[in-house]
């Protein structure tokens, strides 16, 4: 889930709130960037246009580098967000693929690595976004957060967590209804899929014609 990736970020802030307080305040609105800015993709080409697990974990050793060394609120600042953007691509790739139901393990792309110019295959430790694996995580990861911050980003938490129980409940019988109006907008075109979905299996032919890359 988006609020997950949110949740892990702000840890790695709660971390640099603790040996550096002045610094708070940036390292979580960078936190909250990193970890939601991979999923504006979502309009264009999910997990795949803004989704870089090499290139962003490569930046993040230089940034975190150039904060240690030259601290300041756009050195610190800029360190999270490539820290979380990357912490949230490389678990896009260890949860389900990305697939309208992907607890059905039938998608082989899980995240789009633009270094190997291929999607990388779902290692589903989590399972998939909003499984009970992921909410727990959420649940986890919040608990430091709170301790740390109060405020606004106390606030920010409690509503990503209340966030996270609605979409994990609502998970499966939303990708239900959302199955079928798929299916009855494909008969409606005359049995193609609605513009704009692709199957993985035409999606392997395009990256083997070149296209996919």
């Amino acid at each position: 889930m988006a609020t997950t990736h949110v949740l892990s970020g702000l840890v790695l802030a709660a971390a640099v709130a603790t040996v550096e307080p002045a610094f708070a305040g940036v390292a979580a609105v960078a936190a909250i960037g990193g970890g939601l800015v991979p999923d504006l993709d979502v309009i264009a080409s999910h997990r795949k246009t803004l989704h870089f697990p090499v290139y962003y974990s490569a930046l993040a050793v230089p940034a975190t580098l150039f904060a240690l060394v030259a601290p300041s609120v756009a050195t610190v600042g800029l360190a999270v967000f490539v820290c979380t953007a990357a912490l949230h691509a490389v678990a896009d790739w260890f949860g389900g693929g990305l697939e309208l139901k992907p607890w059905q393990g039938e998608s082989n792309r899980a995240v789009y690595s633009h270094y190997h110019g291929r999607w990388l295959e779902p290692r589903p430790l989590i399972g998939y976004d909003g499984s009970p694996g992921d909410l727990a995580l959420a649940a986890v990861l919040s608990v430091p957060v709170l301790f740390v911050f109060d405020g606004a980003i106390r606030t920010v938490v409690v509503a990503l967590l209340v966030v996270s129980i609605g979409y994990a409940t609502l998970r499966k019988p939303v990708a239900t209804v959302l199955e079928r109006i798929a299916e009855g907008g494909a008969k409606f075109v005359g049995g193609r899929p609605p513009a704009g979905r692709t199957s993985d299996a035409s999606d392997d032919r395009e990256q083997r014609s070149g296209g996919g890359r």
